[in-house]
């Protein structure tokens, strides 16, 4: 890729793996990566599905907040992400899903769930991962300080 073709790029370096550190380059942050407890680790610090959901919700928010823009929609919206780390049966690995609750406050579910699909679609984070993962996509009861 030539380095006209891109608007932005990051650098992120990992030691330790799953149970290691990870910061950016220009350590503007660090963070400790410990495998979860639930999966026999210390569970003493963060752990990649964790970040993969907190990088991926503020993506999808923000292909929604594009589309409540272009629709002149001013209602509060949340997005609750969660990532789930699976069994992979084809290598005895793992993978993952991911589920978004999108919530639009005020609204009839049917028009968030439009918004959230059209989101779904625009979404750099849904690009990367379409065809890969399985990702669901429910418009949910706005519910105020969640």
């Amino acid at each position: 890729m030539a380095e006209k073709d891109y608007l932005y790029a990051t650098t992120a370096v990992n030691t330790g793996g799953r149970d290691g550190e990870s910061h950016l380059a220009d350590r503007s942050f660090e963070v400790r990566v410990s495998t979860p407890k639930d999966m026999g680790g210390p569970g003493q610090g963060t752990n990649p599905e964790q970040l993969f959901a907190l990088g991926y919700s503020a993506c999808y928010h923000s292909a929604l907040e594009h589309y409540k823009s272009e629709e002149k929609i001013t209602n509060k919206s949340q997005i609750t992400t969660t990532v789930y780390l699976l069994k992979d049966s084809t290598d005895n690995g793992f993978k993952l899903a991911v589920k978004h609750e999108v919530a639009l406050e005020g609204m009839e579910l049917d028009k968030a769930q439009e918004l959230a699909d059209k989101a779904q679609k625009f979404c750099p984070y849904s690009k990367a991962t379409q065809n890969n993962i399985d990702v669901e996509v429910k418009a949910v009861e706005y519910e105020e300080g969640k």
